[in-house]
């Protein structure tokens, strides 16, 4: 940290080098895999253990899109449906790059 800098500008926390170069590394690395493998049905595992499965429909440089069915368990509010908490056909998941640990094809 920079002793010239006021105290509200210091950084709070700075990312090592080797880290951060290590970092881009990988999501060099995972973009370049969902990018050749979009359209593609997929299982992701992220880090926090949660299991997706769906269709890769696009990617960018923070975010794999994955199309999710019934299948994947996940309900979300809809006042309009017939069910407040109805399962919802083609949802769109945004995962972050960071996040995901394993992605196999189906």
């Amino acid at each position: 940290m920079s002793p010239n800098l006021p105290q509200s500008q210091q950084p709070l926390y700075q990312a090592d080098p080797a880290f951060s170069q290590s970092v881009k590394s990988v999501h060099e690395k995972l973009y370049n895999v969902c990018h050749h493998h979009n359209s593609r049905p997929v299982r992701i595992q992220m880090m926090n253990g949660q299991v997706h499965e769906g269709v890769i429909v696009n990617i960018d440089e923070g975010h794999l899109y994955l199309q999710v069915g019934q299948s994947d368990n996940r309900a979300f509010f809809n006042p309009w449906g017939p069910s407040p908490w109805a399962y919802q056909q083609n949802v769109i998941l945004p995962l972050v790059l960071y996040n995901l640990l394993v992605i196999s094809l189906l």
